[in-house]
C-alpha cells in the first residue's frame, strides 16, 4: 500500500512540473508572437496576455504600445492594459 503512494505521489509532481514547464514556454511563445511581423499572430498574442493580469503583462503592454503602428490592435492593446492596471491597483505606477 505504501508503494502505491509513492507511486502516485511522484507522478503526481512529476505531471504538475511537466505542466508548469509546458505552461512557461507557451507562455514565452506568445510573448515573442507579440512582436511578430504578422498582425494575426500579435492579435492571438493579446488575447492570451489578456488573461494573464501580472504587473509583467502590464510592462509588456506599454513596450507593445510604444512599437505598434497598427490602430486596431493598439486599441486592443490598450483596453488590455488600462482593464490590468485598474485590477492590480497602484502596483502597476511607472
Amino acid at each position: 500500500m505504501a508503494r502505491r503512494a509513492w507511486v502516485f505521489g511522484g507522478g503526481a509532481v512529476l505531471g504538475l512540473t511537466a505542466g508548469w514547464m509546458l505552461a512557461q514556454r507557451r507562455i514565452g511563445t506568445h510573448r515573442r508572437d507579440l512582436f511578430s511581423g504578422r498582425p494575426l499572430r500579435r492579435l492571438a498574442a493579446l488575447g492570451f496576455l489578456a488573461g494573464h493580469e501580472e504587473i509583467e503583462t502590464v510592462r509588456l503592454l506599454r513596450d507593445y504600445l510604444a512599437w505598434e503602428r497598427q490602430p486596431m490592435l493598439r486599441r486592443r492593446a490598450e483596453s488590455i492594459l488600462r482593464r490590468m492596471e485598474s485590477a492590480l491597483g497602484a502596483g502597476t505606477a511607472r
